[in-house]
């Protein structure tokens, strides 16, 4: 790595400093290994130099490579999740699920944030994205990403019938590096009033942002903040995290013959686990797991199964 390479990263530059204070004693010491009485001494000193470059070196790399893992599994994400088929108990499980995320990420010590959600009539979420932040967050939840089918006895169902629904859930990984730059020219904004609690600033200032990527038409929505530009600013974070999972997504498939994901496609419309109530059974259909601890799990204890995906291969 070059000290040019270093500088430009703030976690670093101190190092590229130490490296050219290096660098210069160990030309003026070279200038005196020609001299009979002088020359021993610096030998002697040029190795402690070196020994200390190597050092420096060994510091920056280990820096550089948490970075390059935090890029990867950075410790910022936004989920979001959506009712799917089955009507007004598809919305409660919708709600449910965001609990059981909210309750895990209380377990990890995030800070969970609601950025933005609509509930239908039965108090469940017809949508609802939220921030997530702390570490391993994403690697943690990458996997939660697919079709969640729950099977369960409706409170309403008077003749005991177990029904299906179905949520889905997205998660969006918030990088520092962006892969793609979005055109102001591609975005259309919208403002309203945020909906919910947040105090008498939220009922009557147009708080809430609205932004639409025309060319793709994806939409999203942040009421979460106080003012109208911190939730302009959080949209375009939502916006650009959405932006670039389509992209991976086309990618993936385009190039899906020559690459392997660890555990399914990644994709959000693949089925990855159904809840059985009555049996209190969670299966996870990408690696032919069951759970039989429903309760501990919708109350956020995930711990078991986040391991599990994380380390089971393909076919197992």
């Amino acid at each position: 790595m070059g000290i040019n390479e270093l500088k430009k990263n703030p976690k670093t530059a101190y190092l590229a400093g130490e490296l050219e204070r290096l660098n210069t004693a160990e030309e003026e010491l070279r200038t005196l290994m020609t001299d009979e009485q002088m020359g021993e001494l610096a030998r002697t000193e040029l190795e402690s130099l070196n020994a200390q470059r190597t050092a420096v070196l060994l510091q920056a790399e280990a820096i550089l490579r948490v970075d390059e893992e935090e890029e990867q599994f950075p410790n910022e994400a936004i989920i979001e999740v959506r009712a799917g088929a089955g009507g007004d108990e598809a919305g409660l499980f919708a709600h449910q699920l965001s609990e059981m995320y909210r309750k895990f990420a209380e377990r990890q010590g995030w800070v969970f944030t609601v950025l933005d959600e609509s509930k239908n009539s039965a108090g469940g979420y017809k949508e609802a994205s939220f921030e997530i932040r702390g570490k391993d967050v994403y690697k943690k939840l990458r996997f939660e990403m697919g079709v969640h089918r729950v099977q369960r006895i409706p409170a309403t169902e008077k003749q005991g019938r177990i029904h299906t629904s179905t949520a889905s859930v997205a998660v969006m990984p918030v990088r520092k590096k962006h892969t793609l730059e979005i055109n102001p020219a591609d975005i259309e904004m919208e403002f309203s009033r945020a909906g919910g609690a947040g105090g008498q600033n939220v009922n009557k200032v147009e708080t809430a942002v609205r932004i639409i990527h025309t060319p793709t038409g994806i939409a999203v929505r942040s009421q979460a903040e106080r003012s109208q530009q911190r939730n302009r600013d959080r949209a375009m974070e939502i916006l650009q995290a959405k932006l670039e999972m389509f992209k991976e997504e086309e990618d993936r498939k385009k190039f899906s013959g020559a690459r392997k994901e660890q555990i399914g496609t990644a994709d959000r419309s693949e089925k990855i686990r159904t809840y059985n109530f009555p049996q209190s059974r969670i299966t996870d259909h990408r690696i032919k797991k069951s759970w039989h601890n429903m309760e501990a799990v919708m109350a956020g204890d995930l711990d078991d199964i986040a391991a599990t995906l994380a380390s089971t291969p393909v076919g197992a």
